[in-house]
C-alpha cells in the first residue's frame, strides 16, 4: 500500500519509534523559527545547552510579535536576539521585514523538509508541502542543539477537496467551514492532509490560509502536497530550485476522510469567544461593526491585499468604522506601494499598520468598549484584542471589505461583481533586511538589557507533593486565559519573575499572590487545556510559582509538552465526573510518586479536605518520565552534559 504525503516526510525524517498513530517517535528537524515574544527565552535555553552554533540545516530569528516600543523592554530583546543570531548560525530578521510565517514561507521553506517553530502558526508552511509543527521554545532549542523533536504519532485525516470555490468565498471560507464541523477540538493528534481534484483550484496563498488556521483545530501539523502550483509560487519567489514534487501515493490511506465540497461554501464568520463558533454571514447580516482589521499571518499575503485594495477602490471606508491593515511582509508592503493598491487602501481611509503580528496579539488596535470588531486573523479568545468586552469575529478579507463599507455585517455577494486577483509571475524579492550570521562568532558580544533574567530551574521531582487547588477552570481554557499577551505584558517575556505577576490574570488577579503565599499548589481543568498559543510561559511561570501539577480532563498538544519541559505534571482524570468533586481550596495529596509513575499509568490522589481519593493517569512516556523526575528538560540535559 502507497503512502501519504504526511507518511512521506515523517519517515524520511524518522530518528526512533514507530509510526503508529499514538506511538511516541522522534523527528529530525531540518529548520527551526523563532519569534521575538517566545524567542528571547528560547536563546536564553539554547545558551545554557553550551552548543556554540546550531545544527539545523538553517534557523531563523524573527521580530514580528514585540515591535511596539514604549519601553526599552522590546527594543533590548531585539539587540539581544540580533546578537544571539550572529553569534550561533542563526539568520536574523529585522523588524519590519514581516511577520515569521508569511516570510518563511516566501523565502525560506523547502518542500519535503521539517519545521520547527516557537509559534503555534508555524504549520503555514505546510502550504508549500513542509511538515511543519508549533512548540514550545525549550523543543526549538533542543532542535537548534541537534536534539530529535518527539511527539505521538499523529493520525492522518484526508480533507478531501472537491469543486471550486465560488465568488467572494475564500480560503479563510474553507477553514472555517472545517472549524464549525470539527471543532477546536477537532484536530488534536491529528494531521490535516488536504487532497482531492479541489487542490489545483487553490493558490500557495490560499493554501497557507488553511494551513495557519488548522492550529485552531488543534492539529499537529496541516499539509498541501507540493504539486506545480506550488512551483509556480517558488518561481515567482527566484527559488524554484528549492521545489520537489510531494504528493500522496494513488493509493495512500488514511484513518478519516472529511469532504468538503468547495462550490457548496459560502462566506464564513467565527462568533465571538471561539474560532470554531462559525455561522454563515447572511445568518448575522446587519450586526453594527465598529472596527474591522486585514492582517495576520493567516491573511496578509499579496492575494489577500489586493482583493482588500480591488473591492475599496475608488470608495470610502463606513464613518463609524475604524480600519486597519497591517501587511504580512514588506516584499508585500513594497508592491502593493508600487503597483498603487496602497493607494487605493490609504484613500479608501483605512490605517495602514507595520508589517507585524499588531493587533491579533493585543499590539495596539484595540476596539472601543463593547465593540464589534471584523479581523482576518486566526484567534477571538476574549480579551486577547486588548478589550476585555469587545466582540471579535473572523472573517476573510472579502467580508472585512464589505463590512469596512457598510458599517454592517455584510455578506460580500451582495456587492456585486468580486475581485480577482492574479498572482504576479515574479515578486518584488529584497532580502536586505535579512541579516546572515557572523563569519567570526567569537568576535560577537551579546548583548543583555536589564530586563533579560536569569532562568528559573525547578528541583527534581519529590517523592511526593501536597498543596491546595488554587484554581478551577472550565473547557477550553487558552494560553491567553493561563498567560495572556497585548502591549502590557508581553515586553516581560524575559523576565519570569515579573511575568508570573499575570498569570491567570483574567481570571483570577489573586491568582499569583495567592500561589506564592500557598507555596505553589494544583490547578483544575476541563476539556482541551491550554489550547491555542504555543508561549511556554504559559508553563514556566506557573512553574516560577510554585504550580505542582495540573489536572484536567484533557489537553492541548503544545501545552501538555511545556508543561513536561518544565517539570510540572500533567495529569487527566480516569473518570471524568471526578472533576466534578474537586474544589477550589481542597488540600490535594499524591504520595510515592516515584513508585507510582514507575508501576502504572495511573496515580492516586487524595483530597484531604473532603476525605475521598480519585484517580488520574500521566500517559507520560518513559522519556518524559525522566524529564519529570529531573525536574524539567534543561535539568536532564544538564545531566547528561
Amino acid at each position: 500500500m502507497g503512502m501519504n504525503a504526511a507518511q512521506k516526510i515523517l519517515s524520511s525524517h524518522l530518528v526512533s519509534g514507530r509510526m503508529a498513530p499514538g506511538e511516541e517517535i522522534a523527528i529530525r528537524i531540518d529548520q527551526t523559527l523563532t519569534q521575538d515574544a517566545t524567542g528571547t527565552m528560547a536563546y536564553l535555553q539554547f545558551e545554557a545547552m553550551g552548543v556554540p552554533r546550531v545544527k539545523t540545516e538553517l534557523s531563523v530569528s524573527y521580530v514580528d510579535h514585540n515591535t511596539l516600543q514604549t519601553g526599552f523592554e522590546n527594543a533590548d530583546d531585539h539587540c539581544f536576539l540580533q546578537s544571539i543570531a550572529a553569534k550561533h548560525g542563526l539568520f536574523f530578521s529585522r523588524p519590519g521585514n514581516g511577520i515569521c510565517h508569511q516570510v518563511h514561507l516566501e523565502r525560506f521553506g523547502v518542500p519535503g523538509k521539517t519545521l520547527l517553530g516557537s509559534d503555534s502558526h508555524t504549520p503555514t508552511g505546510g502550504g508549500i508541502g513542509m511538515v511543519a509543527i508549533g512548540a514550545g521554545g525549550l523543543d526549538v532549542a533542543v532542535a537548534m542543539a541537534g536534539g530529535p523533536f518527539y511527539m505521538n504519532m499523529p493520525k492522518v485525516v484526508l480533507v478531501k477537496l472537491t469543486g471550486k470555490l465560488g465568488p467572494w468565498v475564500s480560503a479563510k471560507d474553507v477553514i472555517l467551514e472545517l472549524l464549525r464541523r470539527q471543532s477546536v477540538k477537532g484536530g488534536v493528534g491529528k494531521i490535516m492532509e488536504y487532497g482531492g481534484p479541489g487542490v489545483k483550484t487553490l493558490s500557495v496563498p490560499d493554501r497557507a490560509t488553511i494551513t495557519n488556521m488548522g492550529a485552531e483545530l488543534g492539529a499537529t501539523t496541516s499539509l498541501f502536497p507540493s504539486d506545480d502550483i506550488t512551483l509556480e509560487f517558488l518561481s515567482a519567489e527566484g527559488r524554484q530550485s528549492a521545489w520537489t514534487r510531494i504528493e500522496a501515493d494513488p493509493d495512500a490511506s488514511y484513518d478519516e476522510i472529511i469532504e468538503i465540497d468547495l462550490s457548496a461554501l459560502e462566506p464564513m464568520v467565527a462568533q465571538p469567544h471561539q474560532p470554531d463558533r462559525v455561522v454563515k454571514v447572511k445568518d448575522i447580516e446587519g450586526l453594527k461593526v465598529n472596527q474591522v482589521l486585514v492582517g495576520s499571518c493567516t491573511n496578509s499575503s499579496y492575494r489577500d491585499l489586493m482583493t482588500l485594495a480591488g473591492i475599496l477602490k475608488g470608495k470610502k471606508v463606513n464613518p463609524g468604522v475604524s480600519a486597519g491593515v497591517s501587511p504580512g511582509s514588506r516584499q508585500v508592503f513594497e508592491m502593493i506601494a508600487r503597483n498603487g493598491a496602497l493607494a487605493d487602501i490609504i484613500s479608501a481611509g483605512v490605517r495602514v499598520l507595520e508589517a507585524t503580528c499588531g493587533p491579533c496579539i493585543g499590539m495596539g488596535q484595540s476596539p472601543c468598549t463593547d465593540g464589534v470588531s471584523v479581523r482576518t486573523f486566526n484567534r477571538n479568545f476574549e480579551g486577547r484584542s486588548g478589550t476585555r468586552s469587545g466582540k471579535i469575529f473572523l472573517a476573510s478579507p472579502e467580508v472585512a471589505a464589505a463590512a469596512m463599507l457598510t458599517g454592517r455585517m455584510t455578506d460580500p455577494r451582495s456587492l456585486g461583481e468580486s475581485v480577482n486577483v492574479t498572482l504576479p509571475q515574479k515578486f518584488l524579492i529584497d532580502d536586505g533586511m535579512i541579516i546572515p550570521p557572523s563569519n567570526n562568532p567569537e568576535e560577537v558580544e551579546i548583548i543583555r538589557g536589564p530586563n533579560i533574567k536569569p532562568l528559573p530551574i525547578r528541583e527534581p521531582l519529590p517523592s511526593s507533593m501536597a498543596g491546595k487547588v488554587l484554581l478551577k477552570v472550565e473547557d477550553n481554557i487558552t494560553t491567553d486565559h493561563i498567560m495572556p499577551a497585548g502591549s502590557k505584558i508581553l515586553p516581560l517575556r524575559s523576565n519570569i519573575p515579573a511575568i508570573s505577576e499575570h498569570v491567570f490574570e483574567g481570571v483570577d488577579k489573586t491568582f499569583a499572590s495567592r500561589a506564592k503565599a500557598a507555596g505553589g499548589g494544583f490547578v483544575i481543568g476541563g476539556e482541551n487545556y491550554g489550547q491555542g498559543s504555543s508561549r511556554e510561559h504559559a508553563a514556566l511561570a506557573p512553574m516560577y510559582l510554585g504550580v505542582k501539577a495540573v489536572i484536567t480532563k484533557s489537553f492541548a498538544r503544545i501545552h501538555r509538552a511545556n508543561l513536561v519541559n518544565f517539570g510540572i505534571l500533567p495529569l487527566t482524570f480516569v473518570n471524568a465526573e471526578d472533576y466534578n468533586s474537586v474544589l477550589p481550596d481542597d488540600e490535594l495529596k499524591i504520595e510515592n510518586i516515584l513508585n507510582q509513575l514507575e508501576e502504572s499509568q495511573t496515580l492516586t490522589v487524595t483530597n484531604a479536605t473532603r476525605g475521598t481519593q480519585f484517580a488520574v493517569r500521566h500517559d507520560l512516556t518513559g522519556r518524559q518520565k525522566d524529564i519529570i523526575l529531573a525536574g524539567g528538560m534543561l535539568n536532564m540535559m544538564r545531566g547528561k552534559n
